[in-house]
């Protein structure tokens, strides 16, 4: 795996080149995700889960796919965007970045990133019943969108506010279109 982990301070992780998996920003209902709860995975190498177990936190490991191969440790960061700081998430193409808001979210589920780096913050809680829960909370998201050969050259060409603007439907009578046909034989 290549990406680096660095410890920012005792509550947050930076992870550069992070590789991420199980999406949900757009917190759709599924087998494993209640409606609303935005989140995604985050691939972890064996030390760093390691040390961010004994931390408390809940690493989960996916099944090797070939025989002899290490389990793959990851670690489920939740996307709180109705929080009082929500995360500050960048997706960048070459024409810069934009900040993403709560209603663009779902595009990063499907987005072809070239390259992730994040940081995320970790919460600690203390149940009634003696549990403690650990849990990771994304602070900052900076996704680069991994662009073809056709999305580098026509970067420079700008957008249409709108496709509204570009196609305009009218009902044509038939003798509008008469009119248009003989305008185009010439005959009009």
């Amino acid at each position: 795996m290549s990406n680096e982990v660095a410890r920012r301070d005792s509550n947050t992780l930076l992870i550069d080149d992070a590789r991420i998996t199980f999406r949900n920003f757009g917190g759709k209902p599924g087998q494993f995700n209640a409606a609303g709860q935005r989140n995604f995975h985050v691939l972890l190498p064996a030390d760093v889960a390691a040390a961010l177990e004994a931390q408390g936190f809940n690493v989960k490991y996916l099944r090797p796919r070939e025989e002899g191969d290490i389990p793959q440790a990851h670690l489920k960061v939740n996307v709180k965007m109705d929080s009082n700081i929500p995360p500050k998430i960048f997706v960048i193409t070459s024409k810069g970045r934009r900040q993403m808001t709560e209603d663009m979210m779902d595009m990063l589920d499907w987005a072809d990133f070239a390259k992730i780096d994040l940081i995320f913050s970790r919460y600690k809680r203390d149940w009634p019943d003696g549990r403690t829960t650990v849990t990771a909370y994304l602070q900052t998201f900076f996704g680069t969108i991994h662009e073809d050969e056709l999305e580098l050259r026509y970067a420079d060409v700008p957008e249409l506010e709108s496709a509204q603007n570009v196609l305009v439907w009218q009902e044509s009578t038939p003798s509008d279109l008469e009119e248009i046909k003989l305008r185009e034989l010439g005959e009009f």
